[in-house]
C-alpha cells in the first residue's frame, strides 16, 4: 500500500508540473496570436528607404501561418515573405514616389539559385526607375554576392568574410552502409542518366551523372559570372582566375579586385545613406522592412472582375492531399479544376517548384493541366526546379517559362524495392513465412530478391511508363518522339539548355509568367487569385508542432544516423513507379 501511494503521488506531481508548463505554453501562444492578429498599419512616409535582408527561408508563397518558420519553442510570429510577395513588394516600390531607394543587407540567402536570380531580376527592374540600391555585407556567400552585384554600390565590413571559389556538388552514397546492414536495393530504371538510385547501388557517381551535373553547374556558374562581370566591370576570365587561386581571402582583396566599392562599418554605411537621402547627421532615416512595406496600401489596386489564377505546387509530388510544402495531386488538381471552371478566371499560371515524385500523381496533374489549357491560356512557371515528374505534369501547358538557372528535364522513370531479408535474418534474427492464393500473389516482396519473372514484369512496367512519358512530352512540346528520347534518358538540363532543346518556351519568372498570361488572354486589367486556398493557420501550426516534436525526438536519439533513416523512409513511402530528380542540388 505504501508503494502504491508513493507512485500515486509521484504521478500527481508529474501531472501538476506538466499542467503548469502547458499553461505557460498556452499563455505564450495566445499572446503571440493576439499580437499577430493586430495587423500592423503601415504608412509610407516621404523619403523612405526600403530595407531588404533575405535572411529567412524563402518559400514560393507567403504562408498564412506566422509560425511556419519559427522554432518549436519560439512563440514570436516570424515576419517572413514568400517569393510571390517579395517580387510584388519590389515592383510596387519601383513606382512608389515615397520610396527613394533600397538598402540590401546580405550574408547567406536560404533559397535556391533560381529564386535568387528571380529576385535579382526584380531589383534590376527597380533600378530602371532611376532609384538607387546600396548593399552592405559582413559575410558574403557566393549566391549572396551574386545578388549584391545588382547594387549601385557594395560596401563590405573591414573584418568581413567572403569566399569566391566556384561551384561544387557532393553526393552521399549509402551502398557501403546497406552492405553492412545486409540491405539490397533492387532497381529497375529507364535512362542512363536516371541517377536517383545511385546512392543506394554505387559508391561513387557514374560517368553519366558526373557529366550532367558538371554541365548544370557550368551553366549556373557562367550565369553568375556573366552577371557579376556586367555589374562590376570585371572580365569573366579574370573572375575565373580569382576563383581558381582563391584570391579573395581578406576584405582588402575584395577591394583590390573591385568586388566591393569601399570597406566600411555599418555606421559608416548609414552615413552614406543619409547623404543619398539628403539628411543631416542628426536626422533619422525613414526605413521600412520588406515585410512592413508589403502591408502598406497599394495605390490603384484594381477591382477587376477578370482574374488570373496562380496555382502553387511546391515539393515532392504525391498521390495524396498534400500541403504547401508537398504537391498533393488531390489538392492541386482540385485547384486547377476550380480555376478551369471559374468563368471569371481568364488565364492560369501554374507555379511549380518540384523535382518530381509519384508517376500516377504526375499524370493526374498533367491531365488537369491539359484540360485547362484547352479552355484558357495556362502558363507553367518553373521555380528552382521542375524536373522528372514536375516536367511530366506541365508538358501540356500553353507555354512554359523558366529562369536560366532553373533545373529541369530528367525525363526518366525508375522503380526501387529494398530487400531487407539479410537485415531481418542475419542482423535481427527475424524470419518471415507466407501463404498465398496464386503463383505470384507475393509480387513484390521486400523480404526476398526479385525472381527473374518479377524483374521482367517490373522492367516492362518501367518501359511502358517511359514510353508514355516521352509521348506526352512529344505531344505537348510538338517534338519528335525520337528526339525526346535522345534528350531524355533521365538527364537534367539547365534553363539555358532547355530553351535550345525546346523543353521550355522563354526565360522569365513568376512576374513575367503573369504578364504573359495577361497578354495571351488579352486582358485590359486583372486581379490575382492564389490557389490552392491555404488552410487555417491554427490547423497548420498544430500539424507543424506535432511533426516537430516527432522529428526532434527521432533526430535526438539517432544523431548522425537520422539522415540514413530519412532515406530509408523515402524508399518505404515510394509505393508506385517514380519520376523524380536524382538528388537535391544546392548552390551556395
Amino acid at each position: 500500500m505504501k508503494q502504491f501511494f508513493k507512485f500515486m503521488f509521484a504521478s500527481m506531481l508529474g501531472f501538476f508540473i506538466a499542467s503548469i508548463i502547458l499553461f505557460f505554453l498556452t499563455l505564450g501562444l495566445i499572446s503571440s496570436l493576439l499580437a499577430f492578429a493586430e495587423k500592423e498599419v503601415v504608412t509610407v512616409k516621404d523619403n523612405t528607404l526600403l530595407q531588404i535582408k533575405l535572411n529567412q527561408t524563402i518559400f514560393e508563397r507567403t504562408s498564412n501561418n506566422p509560425f511556419s518558420t519559427a522554432s518549436l519553442f519560439s512563440f514570436a510570429p516570424t515576419n517572413s515573405l514568400g517569393l510571390n510577395d517579395i517580387l510584388k513588394a519590389i515592383d510596387k516600390a519601383k513606382n512608389d514616389d515615397k520610396i527613394k531607394g533600397i538598402y540590401l543587407e546580405l550574408s547567406y540567402i536560404p533559397a535556391g539559385i533560381s529564386t535568387i536570380e528571380e529576385i535579382r531580376s526584380a531589383l534590376e527592374r527597380f533600378k530602371e526607375s532611376g532609384k538607387f540600391i546600396v548593399c552592405y555585407g559582413e559575410i558574403f556567400s557566393q549566391t549572396a554576392y551574386y545578388m549584391a552585384t545588382v547594387a549601385d554600390e557594395i560596401y563590405f565590413n573591414p573584418e568581413g568574410m567572403m569566399l569566391f571559389k566556384g561551384l561544387n556538388a557532393e553526393v552521399m552514397f549509402y551502398k557501403g552502409l546497406f552492405d553492412k546492414l545486409s540491405v539490397e536495393a533492387q532497381i529497375v530504371r529507364h535512362g542512363k542518366f536516371k541517377s536517383a538510385i545511385e546512392p543506394y547501388t554505387e559508391q561513387k557517381m557514374s560517368p553519366e551523372n558526373k557529366e550532367q551535373t558538371k554541365k548544370y553547374l557550368d551553366d549556373v556558374w557562367n550565369l553568375v559570372l556573366s552577371s557579376i562581370s556586367i555589374s562590376r566591370n570585371i572580365s569573366v576570365e579574370e573572375l575565373n582566375a580569382i576563383a581558381d587561386e582563391l584570391k579573395i581571402r581578406q576584405p582588402e582583396d575584395a577591394l583590390k579586385y573591385k568586388f566591393v566599392d569601399k570597406l566600411l562599418y555599418k555606421d559608416e554605411v548609414l552615413a552614406q545613406l543619409r547623404e543619398k537621402l539628403n539628411l543631416t547627421e542628426d536626422q533619422k532615416i525613414e526605413s521600412l522592412s520588406l515585410y512592413s512595406y508589403n502591408n502598406s496600401p497599394t495605390i490603384g489596386r484594381t477591382l477587376s472582375r477578370n482574374k488570373i489564377a496562380v496555382v502553387y505546387a511546391s515539393g515532392t509530388i504525391i498521390n495524396m492531399e498534400g500541403d504547401d510544402q508537398v504537391v498533393g495531386a488531390q489538392r492541386v488538381s482540385r485547384a486547377i479544376r476550380q480555376a478551369r471552371t471559374d468563368k471569371s478566371v481568364k488565364a492560369i499560371v501554374f507555379r511549380i517548384n518540384s523535382g518530381g515524385g509519384d508517376v500516377l500523381a504526375s499524370e493526374i496533374l498533367r491531365r488537369e493541366i491539359e484540360l485547362a489549357a484547352v479552355t484558357k491560356p495556362l502558363i507553367a512557371s518553373y521555380g528552382d526546379l521542375s524536373a522528372s515528374g514536375g516536367y511530366w505534369a506541365t508538358c501540356n501547358a500553353t507555354r512554359i517559362m523558366a529562369n536560366r538557372s532553373c533545373l529541369t528535364g530528367s525525363i526518366g522513370v525508375f522503380g526501387i524495392i529494398p530487400n531487407i531479408k539479410g537485415l531481418l535474418n542475419d542482423k535481427l534474427g527475424i524470419t518471415i513465412d507466407n501463404v498465398g492464393t496464386n503463383k505470384n500473389s507475393e509480387f513484390i516482396s521486400t523480404t526476398r530478391q526479385f525472381t527473374p519473372f518479377e524483374r521482367e514484369v517490373m522492367t516492362s512496367m518501367i518501359e511502358n511508363t517511359y514510353e508514355t512519358f516521352i509521348a506526352h512530352v512529344a505531344d505537348g512540346r510538338n517534338l519528335r518522339k525520337e528526339f525526346v528520347d535522345s534528350i531524355g534518358q533521365g538527364r537534367i538540363w539547365s534553363g539555358e539548355d532547355a530553351i535550345e532543346l525546346g523543353l521550355i518556351d522563354q526565360f522569365g519568372g513568376l512576374t513575367e509568367a503573369i504578364e504573359l498570361a495577361k497578354e495571351l488572354a488579352d486582358l485590359p486589367d486583372f486581379r490575382i487569385q492564389e490557389l490552392p486556398i491555404q488552410e487555417d493557420f491554427l490547423v497548420t501550426m498544430m500539424k507543424q508542432i506535432t511533426g516537430d516534436v516527432q522529428v526532434s525526438a527521432i533526430e535526438r536519439e539517432l544523431g548522425s544516423d537520422y539522415g540514413f533513416i530519412k532515406h530509408l523512409r523515402a524508399l518505404k513511402n515510394s509505393k508506385g513507379l517514380q519520376a523524380i530528380l536524382p538528388y537535391e542540388i544546392k548552390v551556395e
